[in-house]
């Protein structure tokens, strides 16, 4: 089976970054699909993982989260899906990745696909919508329901993988008023796009963007980009009793300013039902199949912004540059050429 991957971190510039492998055909345990990969998106999550951890001695890591592709057999206790079916999934930090022909992934956190997408369409969607369903509806507590008493969300960051979804979950499933953060004129059109009430420049002073917009208080953040840097400023914006979830990794954050306002701080990160096999995996499978069904039925859409054909080392090194340009956004994916 051929796939892509790397035996020791290193820039994406260096010529050994990606390389083309030659593995073994896997086989499915016991609740495991294996799919066919059709296509794949690349996300921050790869770019970090190959430029820092090391995989085991004398080993290669195959990196990819993000894919779509067909059911191409299934393990014994499997009872969600059958061969032949489209899937796509996010899959999980502690297995091989979707960077390859065929890949294993749990049952429990995989999703029919959407009826209505292409694999490419569908590749760019799970890990960023089940990362902004679990922020929204469970590490901020919002209600899906039209009425949230006048409540804002502040996504910053909207533009990227992760708030192009947040925007849309907000703004099609809740009554909160949603508010961006966007640097670039093509970034703000992209996030009025896809339904933030108001835009604002984080180059600049929220609080006084904010306060101009009539906003001087939100009572939930979703903080998805450089929260060490957006932080003094959050907890001054976070209403009394507000919420904040952050999905970066800070090197540090001093949180006591929260408690005056008994505001709470969560982490998400989409990989830990898969990490700490929680009881509740399933809830992934769950979520995808709702994502999936909100996309046949036009209330929300995939976030494709560009596209690259073929998944080789090659693509790859290009797809793995753009994403650390910083300047992304949306998704990127990459498709298997016929």
């Amino acid at each position: 089976m051929r796939a892509i991957g790397y035996r020791k971190p290193s820039p994406i510039s260096h010529a050994d970054s990606l390389v083309e492998l030659e593995l073994e055909r896997p086989r499915p345990g016991a609740r495991d699909l294996l799919v066919a990969v059709q296509a794949v998106s690349v996300n921050p999550v790869d770019v970090k993982l190959r430029a820092h951890a090391a995989p085991a001695e004398g080993s290669a890591r195959v990196l990819g989260f993000d894919a779509a592709g067909v059911v191409e057999a299934v393990g014994a206790e499997v009872t969600l899906f059958r061969p032949g079916e489209r899937v796509y999934y996010a899959g999980a930090l502690d297995r091989p990745g979707s960077n390859a022909e065929l890949q294993l992934v749990d049952e429990r956190v995989v999703g029919h696909m959407p009826a209505t997408l292409s694999f490419a369409d569908a590749a760019a969607l799970p890990l960023t919508s089940l990362t902004a369903w679990e922020l929204l509806f469970e590490r901020l507590g919002v209600l899906r329901e039209r009425d949230a008493r006048g409540d804002a969300l502040l996504v910053v960051g909207g533009a990227g993988g992760v708030g192009s979804m947040l925007i849309q979950l907000a703004r099609q499933l809740t009554g909160l008023r949603v508010i961006a953060t966007a640097s670039r004129p093509e970034t703000v059109a992209w996030c009025r796009e896809l339904g933030a009430h108001d835009v604002i420049d984080h180059r600049g002073s929220l609080a006084e963007q904010l306060a101009a917009i009539g906003a001087p208080e939100v009572r939930y953040i979703a903080g998805l980009t450089h929260t060490e840097r957006h932080f003094p400023v959050l907890a001054r914006v976070i209403a009394p009793f507000g919420r904040l979830a952050v999905i970066d990794d800070p090197p540090a954050l001093d949180v006591v300013p929260l408690k005056r306002k008994s505001a709470s701080l969560a982490w998400e990160l989409m990989f830990t039902r898969t990490l700490f096999q929680t009881a509740d995996m399933v809830l992934q499978h769950t979520i995808l199949d709702e994502v999936a069904r909100l996309v046949d039925a036009g209330v929300v859409r995939s976030t494709v912004s560009e596209r690259l054909e073929g998944i080789t080392a090659a693509t790859l090194k290009d797809a793995h540059a753009r994403v650390e340009s910083g300047q992304m956004r949306g998704k990127l994916v990459l498709s298997r050429q016929s």
